[in-house]
Formats: C-alpha cells, sequence, structure tokens
C-alpha cells in the first residue's frame, strides 16, 4: 500500500479546493485517482459539504411534506431501470436511474422528480456507454424506497408498504408512466386484412411492459387495472413477462397519460 505525506494531501487539497479536477490533481501529483476522490470527500465532509447533508428532513421520519404525484413517477422507474448503492467513500446511499441517451425528455423528467421528492438534493448525469445514470444521493433513501435489499429485484419479494399502496392508489397514472417509462415501449404493430376482395396493411400502436420480477408485473397491471386499461400477458421468455395493452379504447388512455418515450 503506498502511503502520501501529509503535504501532498493538503497540496492536494488546495488545488481540489480551488476547482482542479480530481483527475488532474491525481496526475500532477503522481497519486491514484481514487485516493484523490476519497481525500475530497473527507475534506467536503469536514466542512459540512457533502451530497445530502443539508437535504430537508425526511418525509418518513420526519413527516416533511412529500410530492406524491413525482414519488409515484419516481418509484416505477425505480422499480424497473433503478438501484440503491451505499459507496464505501461516500457513506452516503445513492439512487441510480439508467436511461437510454436516446430519451433526453426521459431524463430530464427524471431528474424533476427526483429533485422534487428529495429538494434541495443535487441529481447529476454520470455518462455510460449508450445510456446515463440519473443520480442523487440522501441518507434517506432507504426510508423511501423501503424495497431495496441485496441480490436482483426479482430474485425476491417486491411488497409495496401501506403508505406507498396509498399514494399509488391516488397517483396510478404517475406509478405507471415512470414503469413505462423504465421498462415500457409504445410501438407500432401491422397486420393486413382482406377489404373488398384485396389484402391491405393495417397498423395499429400498442404498448409493451416487460420485467422479470412477477411482483413487479402485479404492480403495473394492477395500477392498469384501477384505471380502467385492459391489457393481456403477450408471449413470455425465459427471463421475463411481457404485458401488452392494444386494445384501441386502452391505447387511447395510455396515449394521454402516458405517451412515447421522448
Amino acid at each position: 500500500m503506498n502511503f502520501h505525506s501529509t503535504e501532498v494531501r493538503q497540496r492536494a487539497l488546495a488545488l481540489l479546493r480551488d476547482g482542479a479536477k480530481n483527475a488532474d490533481v491525481a496526475r500532477k501529483l503522481n497519486v491514484p485517482q481514487g485516493t484523490i476522490s476519497y481525500w475530497k470527500h473527507k475534506d467536503r465532509a469536514k466542512r459540512g459539504e457533502c451530497p445530502g447533508r443539508h437535504s430537508p428532513l425526511c418525509p418518513r421520519c420526519d413527516g416533511r411534506e412529500l410530492d406524491e404525484a413525482a414519488y409515484a413517477y419516481l418509484l416505477g422507474l425505480y422499480l424497473g431501470d433503478g438501484h440503491i448503492a451505499h459507496s464505501r467513500a461516500m457513506r452516503i446511499p445513492s439512487l441510480s436511474i439508467s436511461c437510454t441517451d436516446t430519451w433526453p425528455g426521459l431524463i430530464d423528467a427524471c431528474v424533476r422528480a427526483m429533485q422534487s421528492v428529495l429538494p434541495g438534493n443535487h441529481a447529476s448525469k454520470v455518462r455510460r456507454q449508450g445510456c446515463l445514470d440519473v443520480k442523487i444521493y440522501s441518507k434517506h433513501l432507504p426510508c423511501l424506497f423501503p424495497q431495496h435489499g441485496p441480490g436482483r429485484k426479482h430474485e425476491r419479494r417486491i411488497v409495496l408498504e401501506a403508505w406507498q399502496r396509498e399514494i399509488v392508489d391516488l397517483h396510478p397514472w404517475d406509478f405507471i408512466r415512470g414503469l413505462v417509462h423504465s421498462d415500457g415501449s409504445r410501438i407500432t404493430n401491422w397486420t393486413t386484412r382482406l377489404i373488398g376482395g384485396e389484402r391491405k396493411r393495417y397498423e395499429y400502436p400498442r404498448y409493451f411492459f416487460t420485467n422479470s420480477s412477477t411482483d413487479i408485473i402485479g404492480l403495473f397491471t394492477g395500477a392498469l387495472d384501477r384505471v380502467g386499461v385492459d391489457w393481456k400477458a403477450a408471449n413470455q421468455s425465459r427471463t421475463a413477462q411481457n404485458i401488452s395493452v392494444a386494445r384501441k379504447a386502452s391505447v387511447a388512455l395510455m396515449d394521454a397519460h402516458v405517451g412515447p418515450k421522448h
């Protein structure tokens, strides 16, 4: 293990406080970038500048008012493409939602939802190959998302708590939109029909939702039932279940409240 003198650490912190990037400081002082990141975090923690340190009180722990519509949407995103991680370096949990970077509108909606649910906390965007992770830090994330746990979601039970069910019942469309924006799609199918003795192509829109968790599928279809959307189970693979919404009236409802990703 390499040990670095107090002088090197103080030089690094001086550069970081002046706005230098972690990678530039690491190269300049010949110190691993992970070490620089750790020093920066410890310095910010000492000065009270850690992410989430000045966030408002928790809606679950302290009764702070919660933007329930934004929460229902964010809950849908989390159950689809989200995860909560505990970083040894940051020591504060982070919520990450993976968003394909071809849908900037979805990314913006995710950022707005995060910051509405956790006002005062900053949602950041971390670029990855072919996607962005929208991320926010808060020590209250396990309170807001008690479904967090070890292992993959489809390998453990996913059950909403009573207070979450009340929110989803009050804001079912926001919840459905979050699920569709994470693990769903709106596509155009086609078939042929015999009209006046001539076979013609016929196109129709359709919504799909795909997830490997039977519990999450049940939450999705339960919400659809509450808003009067007809659905059916489509062909099922070994690893995932597909829910289809194809009836004209139900697709119109989905278009009015969800719409395609953008």
